[in-house]
């Protein structure tokens, strides 16, 4: 919203300049439209170029911001169109009214200040050391600036308090779901008996994720939903610490408990909620299982992680039946007449059906359902075989059954098999932090030949944020430089426009650490995006430049009229962008934790470029004009 009045203001500032000048007619509107839709244009230009590459990503980052992108793209092409046409058409007809007490004061003041930036202008145009003084102490600035800015804690998104809370229950290896459900309802008795709760999904003998549910008795789930943040004064945080206090006094035997904020809903990060994922990808079963056990030893020495899980860790038992193959050709049985009659006892066969009520049912004889499980009863399953020799043959004569423990699941990518070690971070310790404490733990394993551990978790997605960022940031300056280069038809005025843009750096550095945000990726759309908007500044006051000394001017003197004249548009953009920007950055409203620090990294940026466009963008313009 305040980016939109940008170009009206300029347009409709010029157009009253003209009008205080004794100007009048519908001529006037025309004249003072030709001066400035050029500068319009070129502002207009260099917006778009800086964001539009995001519709291009693909992946989360294009999922999280392209319809943003869309629709700020859109309304500055729609606000330069209005701005070009309807403004200085309606604007003309307006006829200067009589000025009141408060716009003779408000007029006033701007004088004062006007005459006060030209002098500081003059004077800096004049003094070759105030001039060098300027750019050393902002190249000083810059330097640390850029420093303290990569220092910053970093995370892939803000961290958001949606009210969800997961809370997974693993009961000890061969328990009955009976058992498993006991332990359910004392824990949903726990969270039911805590403030603003306003929900709870329990899954009990397993667990939902997405679209899949896993099945497996000493295994349940509970999703707490709390009320929104802007009706609690509790954060998800706290909640879970109250939580996990009560468990803890329960002593609560056999059974683990894994409470954590889940994440944004829609934006999976990984196989979990979790924020590290490490995969152990090889051959052997047991040799993973070796590896992940070690990675879980290491990361249980790093103070900052928590609810630490392997996926070898939950076992489960299995029948497992090795034929003899010289034994049961022998007895001239075949693997599959063998296979045939164990899935017969445990699956059962079709034999019939009936019908009912119109619907049809099938009859099928199997073993009991709590005799499949039984090894003897299995031993003694009986095969049919059409051999000379027609004694019964059991499953026990031709097959050795035995009970293993193994994985209930087997994991895959890449069609590897993989073991997954995941945690979840402490609160207040961001993804950036620990990314480098993980790795130092991982050193210290030993992997053999053909095994390796990579990274799934956020730690990845930030490292991808953080290098396609670093591209949309170099491309979107490139766009810029090269809408400015075919708008002038010279590189000497973009370049001069560019020089100014890393200066802002300074200003969005003090305003991260200001608010104790953490780098983010919304932190770099807003670079991406402030790239393009602290460039009209300086467009504006270009433009004035040039059309004053091609009227006759001298060059400090067009540079020293243009930014007294164009600091009340200057000022006015900047502020409205600004006041449009302060709901966004107060993060009013749930949700709005998300691009709060979008709007931070505008408004601080934006504040120190008013600094950069009135006072070093005039001294890089004489600096590469005064020669010519």
């Amino acid at each position: 919203v305040g980016m939109l009045v940008d170009n009206t203001i300029v347009m409709l500032e010029n157009i009253y300049r003209h009008q205080l000048d004794g100007e009048s007619g519908l001529d006037t509107g025309t004249r003072a439209a030709a001066e400035v839709q050029s500068a319009i244009i070129a502002s207009t230009s260099t917006n778009l170029a800086a964001i539009l590459p995001f519709l291009f990503i693909s992946g989360m980052i294009g999922l999280l911001f392209r319809e943003l992108i869309v629709t700020v793209s859109s309304a500055i092409v729609a606000s330069m169109l209005i701005a070009l046409t309807l403004v200085p058409a309606l604007a003309a007809r307006v006829p200067l009214s009589e000025p009141g007490k408060l716009r003779l004061w408000l007029d006033k003041g701007m004088d004062k200040l006007r005459h006060l930036m030209g002098n500081m202008t003059n004077k800096l145009l004049h003094s070759r050391l105030l001039r060098l003084l300027l750019i050393t102490s902002m190249l000083a600035a810059l330097v640390p600036a850029t420093q303290t800015f990569f220092s910053v804690k970093q995370d892939f998104l803000p961290k958001m308090d949606e009210g969800r809370i997961s809370i997974y229950i693993r009961a000890d290896t061969g328990v009955t779901l009976d058992v498993t459900d006991g332990y359910v309802k004392q824990l949903e008795s726990i969270a039911a008996r805590l403030p603003f709760v306003q929900s709870i999904f329990t899954t009990s003998g397993g667990y939902v994720f997405g679209r899949s549910q896993y099945e497996s008795q000493n295994n349940a789930s509970l999703i707490v939903q709390l009320s929104p943040l802007s009706e609690r004064k509790l954060s998800s945080y706290a909640w879970i610490k109250k939580f996990n206090k009560i468990v803890e006094g329960r002593r609560l035997a056999g059974v683990s408990i894994r409470a954590h904020v889940s994440g944004i809903r829609g934006i999976p990060l990984g196989r979990g909620s979790d924020e590290i994922s490490l995969r152990v990808q090889g051959s052997d079963p047991d040799t993973l299982d070796a590896i992940a056990g070690n990675i879980v030893t290491a990361l249980h020495n790093i103070d900052d992680i928590r609810n630490i899980t392997s996926s070898s860790e939950e076992q489960r038992q299995e029948i497992k039946i090795e034929i003899d193959r010289e034994r049961a050709a022998t007895l001239g049985l075949s693997a599959e007449q063998i296979g045939e009659a164990i899935r017969l006892a445990v699956t059962g066969l079709v034999i019939s059906d009936y019908f009912e009520g119109g619907h049809s049912f099938d009859i099928r004889i199997k073993l009991p359902e709590a005799d499949v499980n039984r090894i003897d009863l299995l031993k003694s399953v009986l095969i049919e075989h059409t051999g000379e020799n027609r004694q019964p043959v059991y499953l026990a004569d031709v097959a050795r059954i035995h009970l293993i423990r193994a994985a209930p699941d087997i994991l895959r990518e890449n069609q590897q098999r993989f073991v997954e070690v995941s945690a979840s971070l402490k609160q207040g310790i961001s993804s950036g932090e620990i990314e480098q404490q993980v790795q130092n733990s991982l050193r210290t394993i030993v992997l053999p030949e053909g095994y390796g551990i990579y990274d799934a978790g956020i730690s990845k997605t930030l490292q991808e944020g953080r290098d396609l960022s670093a591209i949309l940031l170099g491309l979107a300056l490139f766009l810029v430089f090269t809408a400015m280069a075919i708008q002038y038809e010279s590189l000497t005025n973009p370049l001069v426009i560019l020089l100014g843009i890393p200066f802002t750096m300074i200003g969005v550095t003090i305003g991260l650490k200001l608010t104790g945000l953490n780098l983010s990726m919304p932190v770099w759309l807003g670079l991406i995006m402030l790239a393009g908007i602290v460039v009209n500044n300086a467009i504006v006051l270009l433009e004035y430049i040039e059309l004053q000394r091609k009227q006759g001017l001298a060059l400090n003197a067009a540079i020293t009229e243009a930014v007294r004249l164009r600091l009340r548009p200057i000022l006015m953009t900047t502020l409205t962008t600004i006041v449009g920007l302060t709901p966004l950055a107060n993060a009013w409203g749930d949700g709005g934790e998300m691009l709060k620090p979008l709007a931070v990294t505008i408004i601080s940026g934006l504040s120190f470029s008013l600094l950069v466009s009135l006072v070093m963008i005039p001294v890089l313009y004489q600096l590469f004009h005064i020669r010519r």
